[in-house]
C-alpha cells in the first residue's frame, strides 16, 4: 500500500470523504489516505495528525515526496489537537484504531469540531461504543458498510451532526442501517461472531472455575440477538 494504491479498506474510506473537503485524517500514519485523496484532486486540502514520532517522520516523507507541502499540513499533535481554527476542516477520518479508542479521541477534544463536520469512521472493533458516542452527542450514521481484507472484517461509519436520533441497543450493536440493508459481507461476518460466541460459552461451561454470571449474560444475550437477526435457532440454553 502507498499513496498512489491504497489498501481495498482505505479504498472505501476515501470514497467517502466529500468532494472538495478540506479533511483532517486523524492517526494518519504515512498520511497515505489525505495524500492519494489530494493527489487525484478530490479534495481542497488536508491536515494528517500523528501523534508518534516514527509515523509523523514518515508522513512528512509522503507529503515532500509528492509536493504537496502547500496543501496538506502534517502535525505533530495527540488526536484532534492537530485541527487548528484556521484549517476550515469539513471531514474528518479516524481509521485503524479500536471503536473506544476513536470514541475517546471525539471526546476529548469534542471543542475543537465545530459540528459541521463529516465523520468517516473505521475502527477496529468496539463498534457499539462508538456508536452511543455517536447518539449521545446528536449523530446520525449516513452511511455504514462492513469489508473484509486479510482475513479480518472491518466496518466504517460515516456521520454528521444533525440534532437528536434515537436508536434501539440492538440498532448500536449491529449498525441501523446495516441492520436494515443487512448486505452479504454483514451476514457473513455476524455468522462468523455467531461461531465465536458460542464456542466461547462453551468454553465457558467446561471451565473449571465459575464464570461470573455477569459475564454469561452478556454473551447469551449476544447469541440470542445474533441468532434472531440471521434467523437461526439459539444454542445459548435460554
Amino acid at each position: 500500500m502507498n499513496e498512489q494504491l491504497l489498501s481495498a479498506r482505505l479504498e472505501r474510506v476515501a470514497q467517502c470523504v466529500p468532494r472538495g473537503a478540506r479533511l483532517a485524517d486523524i492517526g494518519s500514519d504515512h498520511a497515505y489516505l489525505p495524500v492519494a485523496l489530494k493527489r487525484r484532486g478530490l479534495i481542497e486540502a488536508a491536515v494528517a495528525g500523528e501523534v508518534a514520532q516514527t509515523p509523523f517522520a514518515a508522513a512528512l516523507r509522503t507529503v515532500r515526496d509528492n509536493g504537496l507541502e502547500g496543501t496538506v499540513r502534517v502535525r505533530l499533535a495527540d488526536g484532534l489537537a492537530a485541527i487548528e481554527p484556521g484549517d476550515g476542516i469539513t471531514a474528518v477520518s479516524l481509521c485503524g484504531m479500536g471503536g473506544e479508542t476513536i470514541r475517546d479521541i471525539l471526546d476529548r477534544d469534542h471543542e475543537r469540531l465545530t459540528g459541521q463536520e463529516r465523520l468517516i469512521l473505521q475502527p477496529n472493533g468496539g463498534e457499539q461504543p462508538l456508536r452511543q458516542w455517536l447518539m449521545d452527542n446528536c449523530y446520525r450514521i449516513l452511511h455504514e458498510e462492513v469489508l473484509r481484507e486479510n482475513r479480518f472484517d472491518y466496518e466504517i461509519i460515516v456521520a454528521e451532526r444533525t440534532g437528536p436520533v434515537r436508536y434501539s441497543p440492538e440498532a448500536l450493536y449491529f449498525g441501523p442501517l446495516l441492520l436494515q440493508s443487512r448486505p452479504a459481507a454483514f451476514l457473513l461476518k455476524w455468522q462468523r461472531l455467531l461461531e465465536g460466541r458460542q464456542r466461547t460459552l462453551a468454553d465457558f461451561a467446561r471451565a473449571r472455575r465459575p464464570v461470573p454470571g455477569e459475564k454469561v449474560d452478556a454473551i447469551e444475550r449476544e447469541v440470542r440477538w445474533i441468532s434472531d437477526m440471521l434467523g437461526v435457532g439459539s444454542t445459548s440454553g435460554n
